[in-house]
C-alpha cells in the first residue's frame, strides 16, 4: 500500500490505463430532482442546475452527473463537481510526469458501486488521516461528510447530523446497508448503536468497479490526446528506425558476402590461371593453324565455291586475295544488279558460311559495266 501519489508514479508505465479516484474532501456532491425531458436536452438542464448550486463559476469547475432513478415525470440525479485548481494540485505528481488519467472519478462512488450497486447505503471509511462518510443511492454518491473524529461522543453528533442533512435533501435516512471499512473495526459497535443497524465490514477493492462518473477536465483530454498521438508517432519512428537499421544491416551483410565471394572467385581464378592460359594459347594456335588444316579454308575449295556462286557468265572474277584473317574478291559484271546478285549468292552458299561477306556499292565504268569488291571475314 502506498501513502501518496508520489510513491505511485515510479510504478507506472507509459500506456497504462490510469483511473484517478478523488477523495471526498476534494469534491462537492449535490442531489437534484428534475423533470424528465428530452434526453438530448437533459445534460444541459443538469449543467445549469449544477452551476446555480455551486459557489464557483463554470470555468473554475469540472462537473459530471449520474442518474439515480428516472420515470416519466421526474429524474433523480447525483451531480459531482471538483474545482480545477484543487484537482491540478492533487494530480500534480501524475500530470507533471506526463501521466494523464483516462478517467477522474470519486473513490466513494467506486466503493459504493462495488459493494452496494442497488438501494440506499451509508459508507464510512478513512481517507488519509480523516474519517469520511458518504450516502449512496443505487451506487451513486448523493451526500458526503468529513467526520470530525472517531470518538463515540463525536460520532453520536456527526452521524445524526448526516442523517438530518440527507432528510433535508429529500433522501430517506433509513439505510438498507451500512458499510464500515475493515480498518475501522473498533468503531463497529459504536456505529451500530448510533444508526441502529449492524455495519458490514468491507475491504480494499482490487480493482474497484468501473463507474460512469468522469471529472476529467477538457484541457486534460486534449493533452492526453496529444500525448497519445506523440506516443503513436514515437512508436512509428521507432519501428521505422528498426526497419532502416535492418535494411542497413542486410546491406552490410550483402557487402561482406559479396567481398567474401569475390575473394573466393579471385582465388579460383588464380588457381585456374595456368590452365586458362594453356587453353588460350592452344586456341590461338588452332586459329593460326586453321587455314592450313581446315579444308574449308583451302584456296582451291574457296575458289571452287566462288565460281559455283557466279550468277551468269556476265560476271567475271578479276582478282582473288586470301590471308589468314580474310579474303577479298575483285570482279566486274555487265550490270550492277549482277554484282549484287553474286554477293547475295555468296552469303547463301552453305560451304562459305564460315565467312561473313560485305560489299560496297559497285563502281560504274564508262562501258556501263559494274566493278565490285567483296570482302569476307571468318565468323
Amino acid at each position: 500500500m502506498l501513502a501518496t501519489l508520489d510513491e505511485a508514479v515510479p510504478l507506472l508505465r507509459a500506456g497504462d490505463d490510469l483511473i484517478l479516484g478523488l477523495p471526498i474532501s476534494a469534491v462537492l456532491a449535490q442531489r437534484f430532482r428534475l423533470p424528465t425531458v428530452d434526453p438530448a436536452e437533459f445534460p444541459e438542464m443538469v449543467r445549469l442546475q449544477i452551476e446555480k448550486a455551486l459557489p464557483f463559476s463554470a470555468e473554475e469547475m469540472t462537473t459530471d452527473f449520474e442518474v439515480i432513478e428516472q420515470n416519466e415525470s421526474d429524474s433523480v440525479v447525483s451531480a459531482i463537481a471538483v474545482q480545477n485548481d484543487r484537482l491540478a494540485e492533487l494530480a500534480a505528481p501524475l500530470v507533471d510526469k506526463g501521466y494523464i488519467p483516462s478517467q477522474v472519478t470519486l473513490y466513494a462512488s467506486q466503493r459504493a458501486t462495488t459493494h452496494v450497486p442497488q438501494g440506499r447505503a451509508l459508507l464510512i471509511y478513512p481517507e488519509g488521516e480523516r474519517l469520511v462518510s458518504a450516502v449512496t443511492e443505487n451506487g451513486r454518491v448523493t451526500l458526503t461528510r468529513t467526520l470530525e473524529g472517531i470518538e463515540r461522543e463525536q460520532l453520536q453528533t456527526d452521524l445524526p447530523q448526516l442523517a438530518l442533512s440527507a432528510e433535508l435533501q429529500g433522501i430517506p435516512s433509513s439505510f438498507s446497508n451500512v458499510l464500515l471499512d475493515e480498518t475501522c473495526y473498533e468503531l463497529r459497535d459504536t456505529v451500530h448503536q448510533i444508526v441502529d443497524q449492524r455495519p458490514e465490514l468491507v475491504g480494499i477493492e482490487t480493482p474497484p468497479a468501473r463507474v460512469k462518473l468522469n471529472l476529467l477536465p477538457e484541457s486534460w483530454r486534449l493533452r492526453r490526446s496529444q500525448l497519445a498521438r506523440r506516443g503513436e508517432w514515437k512508436r512509428r519512428l521507432t519501428w521505422g528506425a528498426i526497419g532502416y537499421a535492418a535494411v542497413l544491416l542486410l546491406f552490410v551483410l550483402f557487402l561482406v558476402f559479396t567481398r567474401i565471394r569475390i575473394a573466393y572467385l579471385d582465388r579460383q581464378i588464380a588457381r585456374d590461371a595456368p590452365q586458362t592460359e594453356f587453353v588460350r594459347a592452344a586456341d590461338a594456335r588452332w586459329k593460326a593453324l586453321g587455314p592450313a588444316i581446315d579444308t574449308r579454308y583451302y584456296p582451291v575449295e574457296i575458289l571452287y565455291h566462288l565460281f559455283e556462286s557466279l550468277p551468269s557468265d556476265d560476271v567475271h572474277i578479276t582478282a582473288y586475295n586470301q590471308t589468314a584473317r580474310q579474303i577479298s574478291i575483285d570482279g566486274e559484271a555487265n550490270t550492277a544488279a549482277l554484282a549484287y546478285q553474286f554477293a547475295d549468292k555468296l552469303k547463301k552458299n552453305d560451304a562459305l558460311r564460315i565467312f561473313q561477306f560485305t560489299m560496297a556499292d559497285p563502281r560504274i565504268l564508262p562501258s556501263s559495266h559494274a566493278q565490285f569488291r567483296i570482302e569476307g571475314r571468318p565468323r
